[in-house]
Protein backbone atom coordinates (compact mmCIF):
# COMPACT_ATOMS: atom_id res chain seq x y z
CA UNK A 1 0.00 0.00 0.00
CA UNK A 2 1.77 3.52 -1.34
CA UNK A 3 1.84 5.74 1.53
CA UNK A 4 -1.10 7.97 2.94
CA UNK A 5 0.49 11.22 2.93
CA UNK A 6 3.64 12.49 1.39
CA UNK A 7 6.75 13.28 3.60
CA UNK A 8 7.36 17.01 4.38
CA UNK A 9 9.29 18.39 1.86
CA UNK A 10 8.14 16.24 -1.22
CA UNK A 11 10.58 13.11 0.11
CA UNK A 12 9.79 9.95 -1.07
CA UNK A 13 10.85 8.61 2.90
CA UNK A 14 11.52 10.09 5.73
CA UNK A 15 14.70 11.59 6.57
CA UNK A 16 16.97 8.79 7.97
CA UNK A 17 20.07 10.31 9.78
CA UNK A 18 20.46 7.40 12.54
CA UNK A 19 23.44 5.95 12.75
CA UNK A 20 23.05 1.67 11.47
CA UNK A 21 23.65 -0.97 14.21
CA UNK A 22 27.04 -2.29 12.37
CA UNK A 23 28.75 1.21 12.11
CA UNK A 24 27.67 2.20 16.18
CA UNK A 25 31.08 0.74 17.57
CA UNK A 26 32.78 2.81 14.66
CA UNK A 27 30.95 6.08 15.02
CA UNK A 28 31.66 6.27 18.92
CA UNK A 29 34.84 5.79 18.73
CA UNK A 30 35.35 8.50 16.18
CA UNK A 31 32.87 10.72 18.58
CA UNK A 32 35.53 10.29 21.14
CA UNK A 33 38.23 12.11 19.34
CA UNK A 34 36.25 15.07 18.55
CA UNK A 35 35.42 18.49 20.42
CA UNK A 36 32.28 17.78 22.81
CA UNK A 37 29.41 20.58 22.87
CA UNK A 38 26.47 19.68 25.04
CA UNK A 39 22.71 19.57 24.40
CA UNK A 40 20.46 20.08 27.06
CA UNK A 41 17.81 17.98 27.50
CA UNK A 42 14.97 19.43 25.52
CA UNK A 43 17.02 19.98 22.34
CA UNK A 44 18.10 16.25 22.80
CA UNK A 45 14.88 15.02 21.67
CA UNK A 46 15.17 17.65 18.79
CA UNK A 47 18.58 16.08 18.06
CA UNK A 48 17.01 12.14 17.73
CA UNK A 49 13.93 13.37 15.84
CA UNK A 50 16.78 14.64 12.81
CA UNK A 51 18.04 10.93 13.35
CA UNK A 52 14.71 9.51 13.07
CA UNK A 53 13.25 11.73 10.04
CA UNK A 54 10.26 13.21 12.44
CA UNK A 55 11.76 16.65 11.06
CA UNK A 56 12.08 15.58 7.92
CA UNK A 57 13.30 17.29 5.15
CA UNK A 58 16.10 18.82 7.63
CA UNK A 59 18.94 16.59 8.04
CA UNK A 60 20.51 18.78 10.99
CA UNK A 61 19.64 21.88 12.90
CA UNK A 62 18.90 25.00 10.47
CA UNK A 63 21.86 27.54 9.21
CA UNK A 64 20.99 31.13 9.52
CA UNK A 65 19.33 31.52 6.25
CA UNK A 66 16.67 29.22 6.75
CA UNK A 67 16.63 30.08 10.38
CA UNK A 68 15.57 33.15 9.22
CA UNK A 69 13.01 32.70 6.36
CA UNK A 70 11.20 30.61 8.92
CA UNK A 71 10.75 33.69 10.66
CA UNK A 72 9.58 35.80 7.94
CA UNK A 73 7.97 33.59 5.81
CA UNK A 74 7.09 30.47 7.84
CA UNK A 75 8.18 28.59 5.51
CA UNK A 76 11.61 26.23 4.34
CA UNK A 77 12.79 26.13 1.03
CA UNK A 78 13.57 22.38 -0.21
CA UNK A 79 14.11 21.04 -3.74
CA UNK A 80 12.94 24.51 -5.24
CA UNK A 81 9.71 24.73 -3.29
CA UNK A 82 8.58 26.02 -0.02
CA UNK A 83 6.88 24.00 2.63
CA UNK A 84 5.12 25.15 5.82
CA UNK A 85 7.41 25.39 8.74
CA UNK A 86 7.00 28.03 11.87
CA UNK A 87 9.51 27.47 14.14
CA UNK A 88 13.09 27.59 13.21
CA UNK A 89 15.27 24.57 15.01
CA UNK A 90 19.16 25.20 15.41
CA UNK A 91 21.03 24.16 17.91
CA UNK A 92 21.85 26.76 20.46
CA UNK A 93 25.22 27.11 22.19
CA UNK A 94 27.11 29.33 24.74
CA UNK A 95 29.18 32.15 23.03
CA UNK A 96 32.33 30.85 24.74
CA UNK A 97 31.51 27.36 22.84
CA UNK A 98 30.94 29.07 19.66
CA UNK A 99 33.66 30.91 19.78
CA UNK A 100 35.91 27.85 19.89
CA UNK A 101 34.33 26.44 16.75
CA UNK A 102 34.22 26.90 13.14
CA UNK A 103 32.54 25.98 9.84
CA UNK A 104 33.32 22.83 8.66
CA UNK A 105 34.24 21.43 11.89
CA UNK A 106 32.71 18.07 13.28
CA UNK A 107 31.91 18.01 16.89
CA UNK A 108 30.49 15.26 19.49
CA UNK A 109 27.00 16.16 20.66
CA UNK A 110 27.03 15.26 24.65
CA UNK A 111 24.14 14.89 26.29
CA UNK A 112 23.55 16.15 30.26
CA UNK A 113 24.87 12.59 30.99
CA UNK A 114 28.11 13.00 29.12
CA UNK A 115 26.82 10.50 26.65
CA UNK A 116 27.93 10.95 22.98
CA UNK A 117 24.56 11.18 21.22
CA UNK A 118 25.64 12.14 17.51
CA UNK A 119 28.22 13.98 15.88
CA UNK A 120 27.51 17.53 14.19
CA UNK A 121 29.46 19.05 10.68
CA UNK A 122 28.83 22.36 11.67
CA UNK A 123 27.59 24.35 8.82
CA UNK A 124 26.80 27.70 10.39
CA UNK A 125 27.21 29.46 13.43
CA UNK A 126 25.38 32.41 14.22
CA UNK A 127 23.98 34.55 16.70
CA UNK A 128 21.07 33.75 18.09
CA UNK A 129 18.29 37.02 18.20
CA UNK A 130 15.95 36.07 21.03
CA UNK A 131 13.45 39.16 20.26
CA UNK A 132 12.94 38.64 16.64
CA UNK A 133 12.50 35.09 17.57
CA UNK A 134 9.60 36.09 20.06
CA UNK A 135 8.31 38.75 18.10
CA UNK A 136 7.93 36.25 14.93
CA UNK A 137 6.89 32.75 17.07
CA UNK A 138 4.92 34.23 20.00
CA UNK A 139 3.36 36.99 17.93
CA UNK A 140 4.35 39.31 21.07
CA UNK A 141 7.19 41.28 22.45
CA UNK A 142 6.33 40.18 26.23
CA UNK A 143 8.20 37.72 27.75
CA UNK A 144 5.86 36.89 30.54
CA UNK A 145 4.54 33.67 29.72
CA UNK A 146 6.40 30.24 29.46
CA UNK A 147 7.97 30.76 25.20
CA UNK A 148 9.30 34.30 26.70
CA UNK A 149 10.86 32.43 29.67
CA UNK A 150 12.16 29.18 27.97
CA UNK A 151 13.82 31.93 25.31
CA UNK A 152 15.18 34.36 28.07
CA UNK A 153 16.11 32.26 30.63
CA UNK A 154 18.56 29.99 28.04
CA UNK A 155 21.93 31.64 29.06
CA UNK A 156 22.99 30.73 25.32
CA UNK A 157 23.12 33.39 22.61
CA UNK A 158 25.06 31.54 19.34
CA UNK A 159 23.07 29.06 17.20
CA UNK A 160 24.79 26.02 15.22
CA UNK A 161 23.36 24.88 12.06
CA UNK A 162 24.88 21.75 10.30
CA UNK A 163 24.27 17.97 8.95
CA UNK A 164 24.12 15.01 11.63
CA UNK A 165 24.29 11.79 12.23
CA UNK A 166 22.68 10.53 15.58
CA UNK A 167 22.92 7.37 17.77
CA UNK A 168 19.50 5.15 18.08
CA UNK A 169 17.29 6.61 20.97
CA UNK A 170 17.47 4.54 23.88
CA UNK A 171 14.00 3.40 24.44
CA UNK A 172 11.82 4.47 27.86
CA UNK A 173 11.42 1.54 30.14
CA UNK A 174 8.05 1.84 30.85
CA UNK A 175 6.47 3.62 27.53
CA UNK A 176 9.50 3.15 25.02
CA UNK A 177 6.99 0.66 23.18
CA UNK A 178 4.99 3.20 22.25
CA UNK A 179 7.19 5.65 20.49
CA UNK A 180 8.09 4.36 16.87
CA UNK A 181 10.09 5.91 14.29
CA UNK A 182 7.92 7.54 11.43
CA UNK A 183 8.61 4.36 8.56
CA UNK A 184 7.31 2.71 11.66
CA UNK A 185 4.38 4.68 11.82
CA UNK A 186 3.63 4.48 8.54
CA UNK A 187 4.47 0.72 7.78
CA UNK A 188 1.85 0.30 11.13
CA UNK A 189 -1.05 2.38 9.33
CA UNK A 190 -0.58 0.27 5.99
CA UNK A 191 -0.62 -3.22 8.15
CA UNK A 192 -4.23 -2.06 9.81
CA UNK A 193 -4.86 -0.84 6.46
CA UNK A 194 -6.19 2.43 7.45
CA UNK A 195 -6.59 5.23 4.43
CA UNK A 196 -7.32 8.30 7.12
CA UNK A 197 -5.46 8.40 9.96
CA UNK A 198 -5.96 11.38 12.36
CA UNK A 199 -3.80 12.33 15.60
CA UNK A 200 -4.73 13.94 18.62
CA UNK A 201 -2.02 16.22 20.25
CA UNK A 202 -2.07 16.54 23.98
CA UNK A 203 0.33 17.82 26.64
CA UNK A 204 -1.96 17.01 29.39
CA UNK A 205 -3.79 13.77 31.40
CA UNK A 206 -7.32 13.73 29.34
CA UNK A 207 -10.35 15.76 30.99
CA UNK A 208 -13.98 14.18 29.08
CA UNK A 209 -13.82 17.18 27.10
CA UNK A 210 -10.34 16.62 25.73
CA UNK A 211 -11.34 12.78 24.99
CA UNK A 212 -14.15 14.13 23.16
CA UNK A 213 -12.35 16.19 20.46
CA UNK A 214 -10.47 13.12 19.81
CA UNK A 215 -13.68 10.92 19.42
CA UNK A 216 -15.37 13.80 17.32
CA UNK A 217 -12.07 13.79 14.91
CA UNK A 218 -12.66 9.87 14.41
CA UNK A 219 -16.37 10.08 13.43
CA UNK A 220 -15.34 12.85 11.09
CA UNK A 221 -13.23 10.18 8.70
CA UNK A 222 -15.54 7.41 9.99
CA UNK A 223 -18.27 9.14 8.25
CA UNK A 224 -16.12 9.71 5.15
CA UNK A 225 -14.73 6.01 4.71
CA UNK A 226 -14.86 2.39 6.72
CA UNK A 227 -10.41 2.53 7.02
CA UNK A 228 -10.10 5.27 9.51
CA UNK A 229 -8.23 5.27 12.55
CA UNK A 230 -7.21 7.63 15.46
CA UNK A 231 -3.93 7.89 17.91
CA UNK A 232 -3.58 9.41 20.85
CA UNK A 233 -0.50 11.19 20.00
CA UNK A 234 0.97 12.81 23.46
CA UNK A 235 3.76 14.76 23.07
CA UNK A 236 6.12 13.45 25.93
CA UNK A 237 9.40 15.68 25.23
CA UNK A 238 10.36 18.46 27.33
CA UNK A 239 7.33 20.54 28.88
CA UNK A 240 6.86 23.18 31.71
CA UNK A 241 7.37 22.31 35.12
CA UNK A 242 3.97 22.13 36.40
CA UNK A 243 2.99 19.97 33.60
CA UNK A 244 2.11 16.29 34.90
CA UNK A 245 5.77 14.13 34.04
CA UNK A 246 5.18 12.06 30.80
CA UNK A 247 5.60 8.16 32.56
CA UNK A 248 2.41 9.57 34.68
CA UNK A 249 0.10 10.78 31.54
CA UNK A 250 1.01 7.80 29.67
CA UNK A 251 -0.36 5.50 32.05
CA UNK A 252 -3.37 7.60 32.31
CA UNK A 253 -3.53 6.92 28.67
CA UNK A 254 -3.11 3.41 28.48
CA UNK A 255 -5.96 3.29 31.53
CA UNK A 256 -8.12 5.06 29.02
CA UNK A 257 -7.48 2.79 25.87
CA UNK A 258 -6.66 -0.83 27.91
CA UNK A 259 -10.32 -0.34 30.20
CA UNK A 260 -12.24 0.58 26.59
CA UNK A 261 -13.29 4.02 29.18
CA UNK A 262 -11.64 6.62 26.58
CA UNK A 263 -14.93 8.54 24.98
CA UNK A 264 -16.96 6.04 27.03
CA UNK A 265 -20.64 7.27 26.84
CA UNK A 266 -20.06 10.51 24.46
CA UNK A 267 -19.63 8.73 21.39
CA UNK A 268 -22.55 8.72 18.65
CA UNK A 269 -23.99 5.84 19.90
CA UNK A 270 -26.22 5.69 16.44
CA UNK A 271 -23.17 5.93 14.18
CA UNK A 272 -21.44 3.16 15.69
CA UNK A 273 -24.32 1.00 15.84
CA UNK A 274 -23.49 1.09 11.69
CA UNK A 275 -20.40 -0.41 11.83
CA UNK A 276 -19.17 -3.97 12.49
CA UNK A 277 -16.30 -2.25 14.81
CA UNK A 278 -16.19 -0.15 17.56
CA UNK A 279 -14.52 3.40 17.85
CA UNK A 280 -12.19 1.45 20.73
CA UNK A 281 -10.85 -0.73 17.47
CA UNK A 282 -9.69 2.33 15.56
CA UNK A 283 -7.87 3.98 18.81
CA UNK A 284 -4.40 3.33 19.29
CA UNK A 285 -1.66 5.01 21.82
CA UNK A 286 1.72 6.49 20.12
CA UNK A 287 3.79 8.93 21.89
CA UNK A 288 5.87 11.62 20.12
CA UNK A 289 9.36 12.56 21.85
CA UNK A 290 9.65 16.24 21.04
CA UNK A 291 9.35 19.56 23.29
CA UNK A 292 6.83 21.89 23.45
CA UNK A 293 7.50 25.57 22.64
CA UNK A 294 3.76 26.64 23.87
CA UNK A 295 3.68 28.41 20.56
CA UNK A 296 -0.10 28.54 19.93
CA UNK A 297 -0.63 28.95 16.20
CA UNK A 298 2.82 28.38 15.28
CA UNK A 299 3.20 25.50 17.08
CA UNK A 300 0.45 23.84 15.84
CA UNK A 301 1.44 24.01 12.29
CA UNK A 302 4.66 22.25 13.33
CA UNK A 303 2.45 19.75 15.14
CA UNK A 304 0.77 19.09 12.15
CA UNK A 305 4.35 19.04 10.26
CA UNK A 306 5.68 16.03 12.83
CA UNK A 307 2.48 14.46 12.49
CA UNK A 308 2.66 14.56 8.61
CA UNK A 309 6.64 12.63 8.81
CA UNK A 310 4.98 10.26 10.78
CA UNK A 311 2.16 9.40 7.94
CA UNK A 312 -0.93 11.17 9.67
CA UNK A 313 -3.22 12.35 7.15
CA UNK A 314 -5.19 14.66 9.54
CA UNK A 315 -4.59 16.59 12.97
CA UNK A 316 -6.98 17.46 15.32
CA UNK A 317 -6.46 21.46 16.08
CA UNK A 318 -8.62 22.88 18.69
CA UNK A 319 -9.43 26.05 19.87
CA UNK A 320 -6.23 27.55 22.09
CA UNK A 321 -3.93 24.68 20.39
CA UNK A 322 -0.57 24.57 22.23
CA UNK A 323 -1.88 28.16 24.15
CA UNK A 324 -0.27 28.84 27.05
CA UNK A 325 -1.16 32.74 28.54
CA UNK A 326 0.57 35.71 29.98
CA UNK A 327 1.84 36.08 33.15
CA UNK A 328 -0.93 37.75 34.58
CA UNK A 329 -3.64 34.90 32.45
CA UNK A 330 -4.27 37.43 29.59
CA UNK A 331 -4.44 35.25 26.27
CA UNK A 332 -1.59 36.45 24.03
CA UNK A 333 -3.70 34.60 20.72
CA UNK A 334 -7.43 34.67 20.41
CA UNK A 335 -9.31 31.32 20.86
CA UNK A 336 -9.69 30.58 17.03
CA UNK A 337 -6.05 31.65 15.82
CA UNK A 338 -4.70 28.32 15.79
CA UNK A 339 -7.43 27.05 13.65
CA UNK A 340 -6.85 30.36 11.11
CA UNK A 341 -3.31 29.57 10.71
CA UNK A 342 -3.96 26.78 8.21
CA UNK A 343 -5.91 28.95 5.99
CA UNK A 344 -2.73 31.22 5.42
CA UNK A 345 0.47 29.22 5.47
CA UNK A 346 4.02 30.04 4.05
CA UNK A 347 4.23 26.68 2.02
CA UNK A 348 2.46 24.11 1.25
CA UNK A 349 1.35 21.11 3.79
CA UNK A 350 0.12 17.80 3.19
CA UNK A 351 -1.80 17.19 6.39
CA UNK A 352 -4.98 18.44 7.23
CA UNK A 353 -6.34 20.23 10.00
CA UNK A 354 -9.42 18.67 11.33
CA UNK A 355 -10.98 21.87 13.47
CA UNK A 356 -13.13 21.56 16.62
CA UNK A 357 -14.47 23.77 18.90
CA UNK A 358 -14.81 23.75 22.80
CA UNK A 359 -16.57 21.14 24.14
CA UNK A 360 -18.06 20.21 27.81
CA UNK A 361 -20.99 17.63 29.58
CA UNK A 362 -24.31 18.94 29.47
CA UNK A 363 -27.22 17.65 31.71
CA UNK A 364 -29.94 17.77 29.31
CA UNK A 365 -28.14 15.17 26.52
CA UNK A 366 -26.34 13.04 29.49
CA UNK A 367 -22.92 13.52 27.73
CA UNK A 368 -19.94 15.56 26.51
CA UNK A 369 -20.82 17.53 23.52
CA UNK A 370 -19.54 20.58 21.53
CA UNK A 371 -20.45 23.88 22.87
CA UNK A 372 -21.67 25.22 19.90
CA UNK A 373 -24.60 22.79 19.99
CA UNK A 374 -25.95 24.32 23.44
CA UNK A 375 -25.76 28.05 22.94
CA UNK A 376 -28.59 28.59 25.50
CA UNK A 377 -27.34 26.01 28.01
CA UNK A 378 -24.98 26.02 30.47
CA UNK A 379 -22.52 23.21 30.81
CA UNK A 380 -20.82 21.00 33.73
CA UNK A 381 -17.99 22.90 34.93
CA UNK A 382 -15.06 23.06 37.07
CA UNK A 383 -11.59 25.02 37.16
CA UNK A 384 -8.23 23.30 36.70
CA UNK A 385 -7.28 24.37 40.16
CA UNK A 386 -10.19 23.11 41.95
CA UNK A 387 -9.65 19.85 40.14
CA UNK A 388 -5.82 19.75 41.00
CA UNK A 389 -6.89 20.35 44.39
CA UNK A 390 -9.21 17.17 44.29
CA UNK A 391 -6.50 15.18 43.34
CA UNK A 392 -3.92 15.88 45.57
CA UNK A 393 -6.42 15.61 48.58
CA UNK A 394 -6.94 12.02 47.17
CA UNK A 395 -10.67 13.39 46.25
CA UNK A 396 -11.89 11.73 42.34
CA UNK A 397 -12.93 14.56 40.55
CA UNK A 398 -17.00 14.80 39.15
CA UNK A 399 -16.55 11.86 36.53
CA UNK A 400 -18.64 14.03 34.11
CA UNK A 401 -15.40 15.81 33.95
CA UNK A 402 -12.55 13.20 34.45
CA UNK A 403 -12.88 9.53 34.73
CA UNK A 404 -11.90 7.72 37.72
CA UNK A 405 -9.75 5.69 35.34
CA UNK A 406 -7.49 8.68 34.94
CA UNK A 407 -8.09 10.52 37.92
CA UNK A 408 -6.85 7.07 40.28
CA UNK A 409 -3.41 7.39 38.63
CA UNK A 410 -2.89 11.11 38.87
CA UNK A 411 -3.69 10.91 42.97
CA UNK A 412 -1.81 7.70 43.10
CA UNK A 413 1.20 10.36 41.20
CA UNK A 414 0.74 12.70 43.65
CA UNK A 415 1.11 11.02 46.50
CA UNK A 416 4.61 9.58 45.90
Amino acid sequence: MPDLVPVHGGLAAPVDRTVPANRIKDFEREAATLKAVPVDDADLSSVYRFGDGALSPLTGPMGRDAWQRCLDEGAIEHGGNKYAWTIPISLPVDSDTAASLKVGQKVQLVSSRGTAVAILTIGDIFPYDKPRYLKAVYQTERTDHPGGRMVMGDNRSMLLGGEIEVLPQPKHPEYGQFVLRPAETRSLFAEKGWTRVVAFQTRNPLHRAHEYALVYGLETLVRQCDTAGAVLNPLIGETKGDDVDAATRMRTYRALIDQNALGQGDSDAALWKTKNYTLHDRVILLGLDIKMFYGGPKEAVMHAVYRQNYGFTDIIIGRKHADAPYDDGKDIWDGLAAQRIFDSLGGHLAIKPLKVGFAAFYESIGRVDLVENHADEKPVSISGREIREQLQAGRLPDPRIMRPETARILIESMRK
